[in-house]
């Protein structure tokens, strides 16, 4: 099983490479602009199979591997900050609060088969002061992450509750990328008469 990740996140590749996983990269260039109307799940639903389609002629025998990640709360998407100004709004409106963590996964082979699933993680941060804010935001850990920050980095200090998948909030929930993986190959296995399936 030899994955092709639509993704340039360096966290992603880290935890397939942690899992033992084979890949090879090539990073999606898609629309990333929320719709009107767009729901946290269906927009990154929506995003992550826009990943996986976009470099699909490129798949040969491996299973093309995408997903997207947003934080999610009130109803509003928080996606990547804009800037540093972005990045202290999106902290102060997570402070103290509890927030969803919504990444959704594609997996699909060459003939256009597609799995899709969505995680969703509740995670809960302790209250941020201004300062907490401000020197965080100055680290730049926040500029290339949903809701602006990392749990594994330097936020990971704020973080008081995970309810779900800690690799999906980290961008990539890895157990979910493997339930779909063996799904989509029993599939393609039975087709070609490979297996038995009965």
């Amino acid at each position: 099983m030899r994955f092709l990740l639509a993704s340039a996140s360096p966290r992603r590749a880290e935890l397939l490479q942690a899992a033992g996983f084979d890949f090879d990269i090539r990073p999606a260039n898609v629309d990333e602009s929320v719709r009107p109307g767009e729901s946290p799940g269906g927009y990154a639903t929506r995003v992550a199979t826009d990943k996986a389609f976009a470099v699909l002629g490129e798949a040969a025998d491996r299973l093309v591997l995408a997903a997207d990640t947003v934080v999610a709360i009130d109803g509003q998407i928080l996606g990547k900050p804009v800037d540093s100004a972005d990045a202290a709004r999106m902290l102060r409106l997570l402070s103290g609060r509890r927030h969803e963590v919504l990444t959704a996964v594609v997996l699909a082979t060459s003939d256009g088969t597609a799995e899709t699933a969505l995680e969703q993680t509740a995670v809960e941060l302790a209250h941020l002061r201004e300062e907490d804010i401000a020197s965080y935001v100055a680290t730049g850990e926040p500029m290339d992450k949903a809701g602006a920050y990392a749990v594994q980095g330097r936020a990971s200090r704020w973080v008081t509750r995970i309810e779900g998948s800690y690799s999906g909030v980290v961008g990539l929930p890895v157990a979910l990328v493997f339930q779909l993986a063996s799904r989509l190959v029993a599939t393609r296995l039975d087709r070609t008469g490979d297996i038995d399936p009965g």
